[in-house]
């Protein structure tokens, strides 16, 4: 691949950071092999790209909305005759392997032409009055300028989540992809420029969270941020946006937990629990991190499990053969290394992995082993905090009851999933289970495009991506009355 220097997309036109200074994105699988240089904006590079979209809005508000959603659906088709070389390019920049690759710019694809659908169901209610000879209804009305801040471990389908559905809306917008990840966003962003969408209403800028994201957070000309990252930056995005009045998403992290009960089927539950636990080595917000396991399967369970990961290939996402691909950085192998001593010492046992693979194809890459506690209890803090990498481990429980209050006793609460053909096991799960997402006889990981995603208690703040919802993280509701009576008639107050 050919190393290319992408600038700033401001305005319609591809520009350098004001300050000149640059970053590399190189391959996780091979340190060696440079992507591409990016611009490293700052807070002036965000004005530029705030301001454009500022100019853009009004002409944007008043296009008719299918006209919006068609340059999504050109996208669409675009997406379509690219996504092999997408997908490949996906796989060398962010590490997960390539069929994974190809499944995250189908999401954007399916996404993309749903939400091509929705600018012809931009739908509002028609609602009676209590007077004669007057009409209410409801109208969708966009939020203004979107901040889209965007994490590096989807990055298709995460951007089109936010994007796709702020155009449609008629919002103008300014992207902020991971830094990790900035060749995906360039050339999806392209390829707006390439359908025509007018200059302004969709801005890039590349740069440093705490540099450029920050400086688009706190802009006063932004009127609404939408974010999908960790825990600790979304509570300072909320913050700035209370101070300022600002609409705020937030999609942040989880500990997502696997139940399987005696009923279950063990082939699926095992399968299920490997590929939720380690597809994209982990780093998935919706990752099985925890395995509520009932006593009475536990031995069965656990050593089906340990054969099962024993035969995961580690290496380069190019490679078809290779389950585990590279975490993204140093530091996010660092800190999943770390976590893992701290199972050690909080007393849990590694059944497998817990180390750096040893061989001359890792020295250039971020590899890690997929590893597998077992013992691990509640209390522990791998068992209740984040550790997003190829880590999970087992705990043990002897009843539904037990399962659920387990799974429920974090601060988080997106995905879990209970393995079970027990009707009153399920619908114990379905009423009690504090989580946004929940699934019965499936995997943690996996969600489709058509339902709304999003998590309970610290993996956000009530917003929902994907779905129809998704609109709402861009639009405010305007109530319309119309009286027609040609007279002045006092709601609560007129005469009979």
């Amino acid at each position: 691949m050919t190393t290319r220097d992408f600038g700033n997309f401001i305005n319609g036109d591809w520009a350098d950071a004001l300050s000149g200074e640059t970053f590399e994105s190189r391959n996780p699988a091979d340190l060696t092999e440079v992507l591409g240089t990016f611009a490293k904006s700052g807070a002036a590079d965000v004005d530029r790209a705030v301001q454009a979209a500022k100019d853009a809005y009004p002409s944007w508000l008043g296009t008719p909305v299918p006209q919006r959603a068609d340059y999504v659906l050109r996208v669409a088709l675009l997406l379509e005759e690219r996504k092999e070389d997408l997908s490949e390019t996906m796989t060398r920049e962010m590490g997960k392997t390539l069929k994974e690759a190809r499944a995250d710019v189908q999401e954007g694809i399916d996404f993309a032409h749903y939400m091509a659908g929705e600018g012809r169901r931009f739908f509002g209610d028609t609602i009676p009055a209590e007077l004669s000879n007057k009409f209410y209804m409801t109208v969708r009305h966009p939020i203004g300028v979107a901040g889209l801040i965007t994490p590096w471990n989807f990055p298709i389908a995460i951007p089109l989540w936010k994007i796709a559905p702020a155009i449609v809306s008629g919002c103008t917008s300014v992207f902020k992809p991971a830094e990790d990840t900035p060749l995906c966003a360039a050339l999806l962003v392209d390829m707006f420029r390439e359908v025509g969408l007018p200059p302004g209403v969709l801005n890039l800028v590349n740069g440093m969270g705490d540099e450029a994201g920050a400086a688009l957070v706190d802009h006063p000309g932004v009127n609404a941020i939408s974010f999908t990252g960790s825990l600790e930056v979304g509570r300072m995005i909320s913050e700035k946006c209370a101070r300022s009045m600002k609409r705020c998403s937030l999609e942040l992290g989880s500990k997502n937990a696997l139940i399987v009960m005696p009923d279950a089927q063990m082939d699926l539950a095992v399968e299920s629990a490997a590929w939720g636990a380690f597809a994209t080595s982990g780093q998935r917000c919706t990752a099985t991190s925890r395995l509520i396991v009932h006593d009475r399967v536990r031995a069965e369970f656990t050593e089906r499990l340990v054969d099962r990961v024993s035969g995961m290939k580690v290496g380069n996402g190019l490679d078809p053969e290779v389950e585990l691909a590279p975490v993204i950085n140093e530091q996010q192998k660092k800190r999943v290394l770390e976590y893992i001593g701290v199972g050690r010492q909080e007393g849990a046992k590694v059944l497998i992995g817990g180390e750096e693979p040893q061989g001359e194809e890792y020295a250039n890459g971020h590899f890690l082993t997929p590893t597998v506690f077992d013992e691990m209890t509640p209390e522990m803090r791998i068992a209740r905090e984040e550790i997003f990498g190829p880590v999970t481990g087992i705990m043990n429980v002897e009843s539904v009851e037990e399962a659920i209050a387990v799974a429920n006793s974090v601060d988080y609460g997106l995905s879990c999933s209970i393995y079970t053909h027990d009707i009153t096991n399920t619908f114990k799960a379905v009423q009690q289970l504090e989580f946004g997402v929940i699934y019965v006889n499936a995997p943690t990981i996996g969600a489709e495009i058509q339902v709304p995603f999003g998590g309970m208690k610290n993996t956000g703040n009530g917003h929902r991506e994907a779905g129809p919802q998704s609109l709402d993280e861009f639009t405010e509701w305007k109530t319309i009355g119309i009286d027609f009576s040609g007279k002045l008639q006092r709601a609560q107050m007129s005469e009979p």
